[in-house]
């Protein structure tokens, strides 16, 4: 098995970004892979509680996220700048991740075998 790291940049309401990604994670994860995600930069807006993307005829981002702890993908992490340059708290995101600081990002991601920048 070998382990997975995604790397999502993308803001949560850029097309059709944020699902082609969770297909392409939850396809892996199903084939008995280690999987782990990473939202940098504005990526993080992806994981924002109360978005109410409705109003403009968009998903809401955060809410399709739910389905990754029934593919046993639980490996979840963010920036902590990635957060604070944006005003966002961990106790304002819908799933539980874990912030890593931006100085341990490159060391962090050594550590996969497959590192999918999106």
């Amino acid at each position: 098995m070998k382990n997975y790291l995604f790397v999502l940049r993308k803001p949560a309401h850029s097309g059709g970004y944020v699902q082609e990604m969770l297909d392409i994670i939850l396809i892996t994860a199903a084939f008995d892979q280690s999987v782990s995600i990473l939202w940098l930069d504005d990526a993080v807006f992806q994981l924002k509680q109360h978005q109410q993307p409705e109003v403009m005829g968009m998903k809401d981002t955060a809410a399709m996220f739910q389905s990754l702890s029934i593919y046993d993908v639980t490996d979840l992490y963010t920036e902590t700048e990635s957060l604070q340059e944006r005003g966002l708290a961990l106790d304002a995101l819908s799933l539980p991740v874990q912030a890593l600081p931006r100085t341990d990002i490159g060391v962090f991601m050594q550590g996969f075998d497959v590192v999918f920048a999106g």
